[in-house]
């Protein structure tokens, strides 16, 4: 047993500027690609009620100056938001016009009370989703804004089951998440779309079923939205810096999701590209849980063929191979995947190095401080040479206190074929964490190939076979 803890990793920024924070990063020295390819304007279509789209361009346009950080002792946990203009920060604009403004009528949305959750989320995406056909055809659009219906209720888990002594969720109908069906349907589009509730722009609104108003400051409210509005419309915030003696890496997560039918099991795959650590979408094959330990493989000639397609795709978008390929995966592996995968990076295209890691669901180790405090983020801990947990979530030295509400539970991981040291594959790990673009704190559990891996399948689960989904990862953030 040996316990470790590991420096927090830095992200890169303008000029090649370094800082562990994303914001104070942005704040400082401006986004990853502000010296060469920036995004300076950033053209903006809105869908929704006429009174959401006045409500959300009246708080986007006051986003353009500066919002003051939340009033608290813990001043690097907390943030000022520097405007989002071409002077400061992201050094970018949103620009308005009026043909990109597509208006719901309210009483069509008002129709959606008296129909069943599931007939009313099918019936509301088939709205928004006319619109977004009009706003398809518009050549001077860059990412378009969706203002979430309030008419729809929030997502809630079933109720549980009074009779049964486990207390366990009664089956009932599934309903389909808004979100998840309409990025589906959104698929087709050349655009991304990025969904907003009114609690965002409207501080005072509660929705329907919720005794508390929003959670979050204006300031950290306005640092989520405008990172992930700058990475869906090309632009690059931050990105992990790489040494010149580093190998190019290739990290692969695959997680496995159910059809929409909950017919077949099918396998999802998120590849992040080395330092940008901008995603690409791989949809794998059809996979089958294991009498043998209950989990979801794939047969060796789907798991060389998903390494394959990844590889394909690698080679697209740098015009090379990497030298080394990390494979994060949510079920252990069975010798005809080790196979399968290792036959498609070393055999067919001779890569140096393949690396095999398991994240399996749950783990029984905790660990404690004697202090009021979680412990601390970076906190590894090895059990023997497999078997390890790494705290991606707990205190942080930099911020003075744990930015989480729940205690956190480690992420644990197994080394199942690998040549890097434990230390060194969890500073990867810990550094993919930050390469979340909808979030700017240091509280990220997985790391970015499983998170995105696991967010694809909600979506593609809604898209028929002979659909192509898209292959980048600002479709489905």
């Amino acid at each position: 047993m040996k316990l470790t803890i590991l420096d927090e990793p830095p992200l890169e920024f303008s000029g090649g500027a370094r800082h562990i924070d994303p914001r104070h990063g942005i704040a400082d020295y401006g986004p990853a690609d502000a010296t060469n390819t920036a995004v300076r304007t950033i053209k903006v279509g809105i869908v929704g009620t006429p009174a959401s789209i006045q409500g959300l361009r009246r708080w986007l346009d006051g986003c353009r100056r500066p919002i003051a950080a939340k009033d608290s002792r813990l001043g690097r946990l907390f943030v000022p938001f520097p405007g989002f203009d071409t002077s400061a920060g992201f050094r970018s604009t949103l620009v308005w016009d009026s043909r990109l403004e597509r208006a719901i009528r309210e009483r069509d949305l008002n129709r959606l009370a008296d129909l069943s959750p599931q007939a009313a989320v099918k019936a509301a995406v088939e709205l928004y989703a006319t619109e977004l056909d009009v706003l398809d055809e518009e050549p001077a659009c860059d990412v378009v804004l969706i203002a979430r219906p309030e008419q729809l209720p929030e997502r809630s888990a079933p109720e549980p089951d009074p009779d049964s002594p486990w207390k366990k969720a009664r089956p009932g109908e599934p309903v389909d998440d808004f979100r998840a069906v309409l990025k589906a349907a959104a698929m087709r589009y050349s655009r991304p779309i990025q969904i907003i509730r009114r609690t965002t722009w409207d501080p005072t609104f509660t929705p329907t079923g919720r005794s508390k108003p929003r959670l979050q400051d204006a300031a950290t409210l306005a640092w989520n939205l405008h990172t992930a509005l700058y990475y869906k419309a090309g632009g690059v915030p931050w990105r992990l810096p790489r040494e010149s003696d580093d190998l190019h890496s290739c990290y692969v997560g695959v997680t496995f999701y159910r059809s929409g039918d909950l017919a077949s099991l099918e396998t999802s795959v998120a590849q992040v590209f080395n330092q940008r650590g901008d995603g690409v979408i791989v949809r794998g094959a059809a996979a089958k849980v294991s009498h043998r330990d209950r989990q979801p493989h794939l047969t060796e000639r789907d798991a060389h063929g998903l390494l394959t397609d990844a590889l394909r795709r690698y080679r697209q978008e740098h015009h090379h191979l990497p030298a080394r390929v990390v494979m994060h995966k949510t079920s252990s592996y069975t010798p005809e995947e080790t196979a399968g995968f290792f036959r498609a990076a070393a055999e067919d295209v001779d890569i140096d190095t393949t690396e095999l890691l398991w994240f399996p669901t749950h783990d029984p180790v905790r660990l404690f401080r004697s202090a009021t405090h979680p412990p601390l983020r970076g906190t590894l801990l090895s059990l023997d040479a497999h078997h390890h947990v790494l705290y991606t979530r707990g205190s942080v030295p930099f911020y003075g206190t744990y930015p989480g509400m729940y205690i956190p539970t480690p992420l644990p991981f197994r080394m199942v074929d690998t040549e890097s040291s434990p230390e060194h594959l969890a500073e990867e790990l810990l550094a993919l964490t930050k390469m979340n673009w909808n979030q700017t704190h240091l509280d990220a559990r997985p790391p970015i190939t499983l998170r995105t891996a696991n967010q694809v399948g909600q979506i593609l689960r809604h898209l028929g076979p002979q659909d192509r989904p898209q292959g980048r990862y600002a479709f489905y953030m």
